[in-house]
This record gives C-alpha cells, sequence and structure tokens, in this order.
C-alpha cells in the first residue's frame, strides 16, 4: 500500500507545471558601499538550487516606488555554495534615498513578488 501510494505521488509531481515545484528565494543580507562612481552592492541569496533547472539568476535594487536603480544577473547555478554572495557596482542611488529594496528572481519563477528592505549606511 505505501509502495503504491509513494509510486502515485511521484507520478503525480511529474504532471504539476515545474512553477508550482520552484522554491523561493531567500534575501539573507545586503550591504552597501558609496563611491565616486555610484554603489557597490553585495547580496547574500539563499536558494534551494536543482542545478541548470532550477536556480537564482539574478537579484536587483530598487527604489521604494519600484524605480530600477541597478540589476546582477547570475549566470549559473549555486547549489553547492550556499548562502552564496555576489556584488555589483556603479549603482546609481538618488540623493536623498534613506533605504533601498532587493528584490531576486528565479529562471523558473522570474521576479519574486517579495523584496526586502535595507537602510543606507550614511
Amino acid at each position: 500500500m505505501i509502495r503504491k501510494l509513494s509510486l502515485t505521488l511521484a507520478l503525480a509531481s511529474l504532471a504539476l507545471p515545474s512553477q508550482l515545484l520552484a522554491h523561493e528565494v531567500t534575501i539573507d543580507d545586503a550591504r552597501f558601499q558609496p563611491g565616486s562612481g555610484g554603489w557597490t552592492v553585495s547580496v547574500t541569496l539563499t536558494h534551494a538550487e536543482s542545478g541548470w533547472d532550477e536556480y537564482a539568476d539574478g537579484w536587483r535594487v530598487e527604489a521604494p516606488d519600484g524605480t530600477i536603480l541597478g540589476e546582477r544577473p547570475l549566470a549559473h547555478p549555486h547549489e553547492n555554495e550556499q548562502p552564496f554572495t555576489r556584488s555589483t557596482s556603479g549603482v546609481m542611488i538618488p540623493k536623498g534615498l534613506t533605504s533601498v529594496f532587493i528584490r531576486a528572481r528565479t529562471n523558473t519563477d522570474g521576479w519574486s513578488e517579495m523584496r526586502k528592505e535595507f537602510t543606507l549606511p550614511r
């Protein structure tokens, strides 16, 4: 009985769209360093990656109103490096902003609906 149930569940999961099986990416941390040519932003992500089938493939910096200030594509899976941190420089954050948001994406789900707010250093 248990064997039959396991087989049934395994077969049923094959029929589900990959989006339903995808895992949400978690934004663990972000660091911001101002510079003369814009900000350097380093973001730490955690994601239950399964190789090329499902992986975090980018993150971006957004103003509170949703304006995209900078973006960092991720070109390959990091299934053996969790959590992982990647940086980008030259992010132009307008004067007067005291906080920004980070939003991540996966190759299966696209941009997450969730974003995480970070206060900029003074």
